[in-house]
């Protein structure tokens, strides 16, 4: 796991300047790789490449980056991990004969792109990456992101320079970065806590999208293409066309042998590595599978609160001791998870506010006390349909959708006439393991969207302020593909489309940028199995009813897993990965809030009408209501906004 940089800007002739720049870049870059760092600066044409290093396979200098290929065309800096890595350096030395230097997966990448060209290369890779490769030749520099966005890519063209990196930090040691904020893209952040891709904060600097190439030719018109080389659009068009046709047992069988695979590729490595381990079904499949291809205890690790609304430590516990692997576990005090909120803003690059970003970043730290590589669980709720939304919407979905606009009005009314905490007391007559986690929250989403038309249901459902323009002075958000009613036609299940929408933005966007951050932070290569490819594709051949059933999401997976791990560890209502924000801005954040949403403090930013704001902070302090979600989005912007 790496950080990488650089630049194209022909005005820049001092060679010193230019490595100076570069340098610069690399050293923002820091923490993404600790083991070393270098840069390349072409001869002509303004070209410059950084390169931070996490050593994870060939520890050697043989590894190091920039790296020049064999031929002498090619330099390559790159971010991730090909796990099918030694197949194609076989493949390759069969064919061409090369010699390789190392055993690195950089060496075996550059050296497919050198024989084989882009395109096909990209077609081989079975993992995560970012790369970018400058082609001394044809004097093209080319950008390629992975599949689903497991790894981070931005890149500007401004005022003759084009600039690229892992994150906005290093693109600023640039003189010619862009750095006026994009007031659009703050609206588009109030709806929905990140930043949606190919926005970024400021005004032309965009995130490549994942499964896209960028190609920028100095000797052509110097406008910067795009292309892609996969799409989810593809996976789901085939999963259509080619559906998957075997029985129940045949499906939990192929996806455990996809799964076992995608999971041993993912334990090759020359650092120690582990498992983060919730005690959900994704991060127990995922250790389950580790521990079944190991002949040692794999090292597992999960963080517990004392809140135990938000506690999950103690599932995660029993299921480490049933599969018998080395657990650690950190209780974190309320004290030591607010301590890490002043270094958000760094951590994060951008304005983000899913505040499981704390947790994470926790968990990532206790960690990275004893391996250098993880892996996650993240992907089987978008894939598998594992959100309660998911499994809302395949129940009532349509029910909903279709109520007359006046029914739907009148129901909200009512659900909204007691407050969220009222309903939470209401809800305790159910029993614990049927009741989900904040029922009045929940029931209050459900409100929001009674009545609502086909394309504004999933969009309600996943935003924060509904309505972001009004708070803002000016600016109005960008409105990206969840308003684009062409989808239906495309994708005329209501859940599916949900997954389809959630693996397109909030996967990429929310969770894989918390989970990129949040271990990069801490020095430590997060790698997520079930988001290797070949298991999103199949998934999308899959029949709705081997994911949701009888209520519950991801039957597939949860199959895979009763072969492992006995059902009563597992069966028990979707919390989540929170913490108790709701109570901390009544209590010892109550002060910090306050003093950030100031009048004051919001008219320094000149961003945000701060009327609406102080009205749901006096409501919320006094308990009225529960606006803890709100608040804390425009809490985290004010505080970016403050730290840059």
């Amino acid at each position: 796991m790496c950080g990488i940089a650089g630049f194209i800007d022909g005005t820049i002739n001092d060679t010193n300047k230019k490595q100076s720049i570069a340098h610069a870049m690399g050293e923002a870059m820091y923490r993404r790789g600790p083991d070393g760092g270098e840069v390349w600066i072409g001869p002509d044409n303004g070209v410059a490449f950084a390169h931070r290093r996490l050593s994870i396979i060939d520890l050697s200098s043989a590894g190091q980056q920039p790296m020049i290929s064999s031929c002498g065309r090619y330099v390559l800096v790159y971010n991730g991990e090909i796990y099918n890595a030694a197949q194609i350096r076989a493949k390759i030395i069969s064919q061409y004969g090369i010699n390789f230097k190392g055993y690195s997966d950089t060496e075996v990448l550059l050296e497919a792109i050198a024989n084989w060209g882009i395109k096909d290369t990209l077609d081989h890779l079975i993992g995560m990456f970012v790369f970018a490769v400058w082609d001394k030749k044809l004097k093209r520099l080319t950008l390629c992101r992975d599949r689903v966005g497991i790894k981070p890519l931005y890149w500007s063209y401004n005022k003759g320079a084009f600039i690229f990196g892992s994150i906005l930090k290093a693109l600023k040691k640039h003189p010619k970065c862009p750095t006026q904020i994009d007031q659009n893209s703050i609206a588009s952040f109030l709806r929905f806590n990140y930043i949606p891709a190919p926005h970024s904060i400021y005004q032309n600097v965009q995130k490549l999208l994942p499964g896209h190439i960028l190609t920028f030719d100095v000797d052509g018109d110097k406008t910067p293409k795009l292309s892609t080389y996969w799409s989810l659009d593809q996976a789901v068009r085939q999963g259509q066309n080619v559906a998957f046709s075997g029985t129940e047992n045949e499906a939990i069988t192929t996806l455990e042998e996809l799964l076992e695979d995608a999971v041993a590729k993912r334990m090759i490595s020359d650092v120690p590595f582990g498992a983060f381990l919730s005690g959900g079904i994704d991060s127990s499949t995922v250790a389950a599978l580790m521990q079944k291809q190991s002949s040692s205890p794999i090292k597992t690790f999960s963080i517990g609160f004392e809140d135990q609304a938000y506690n999950e430590a103690q599932h995660a516990a029993q299921i480490a001791k049933h599969l018998g692997t080395e657990h650690t576990e950190l209780y974190v005090t309320p004290a030591e998870a607010r301590a890490t909120i002043p270094n958000l803003a760094d951590i994060y690059d951008e304005p983000f506010a899913d505040s499981s970003q704390i947790p994470t970043y926790l968990v990532s730290k206790l960690t990275r006390d004893h391996v250098t590589v993880a892996l996650s669980g993240d992907g089987g709720d978008e894939l598998f349909g594992g959100y309660r939304r998911h499994i809302t919407a395949h129940k009532y979905g349509n029910n909903i959708r279709k109520l007359p606009r006046f029914i739907g009005a009148l129901s909200s009314g009512i659900i909204q006439s007691l407050s969220p905490q009222a309903w939470d007391k209401i809800f305790k007559i159910v029993p614990d393991h049927k009741r989900p986690s904040h029922s009045g929250d929940t029931l209050y989403k459900l409100a929001s969207v009674l009545g609502e038309t086909s394309d504004g249901y999933y969009r309600k459902l996943v935003s924060n302020w509904q309505n972001p323009d009004s708070i803002l002075r000016s600016g109005h958000e960008y409105h990206g593909i969840l308003w684009d009613q062409t989808i239906e036609q495309f994708i005329p299940n209501n859940v599916e489309r949900m997954q389809y929408l959630d693996t397109l933005t909030y996967l990429p966007d929310d969770i894989l940028t918390k989970v990129d951050r949040a271990s990069m932070a801490a020095s430590l290569e997060a790698r997520v199995p079930l988001l290797d490819h070949r298991v999103v594709e199949f998934s999308w051949s899959l029949p709705m009813h081997m994911k949701i059933r009888d209520g519950q999401g991801k039957w597939v997976l949860r199959k895979v897993l009763d072969k492992y791990v006995p059902a009563k560890l597992i069966d028990r209502p979707k919390m989540g990965f929170g913490i108790p924000i709701d109570h901390w801005l009544r209590g010892p954040l109550k002060e910090w809030a306050q003093d950030l949403l100031s009048q004051e403090r919001l008219d320094r930013s000149g961003l945000i009408d701060g009327k609406e704001i102080q009205e749901k902070l006096q409501q919320h302090q006094a308990g009225s209501r529960n606006w803890q979600y709100k608040l804390w989005a425009v809490l985290m912007l004010q505080s970016w906004l403050e730290h840059n």
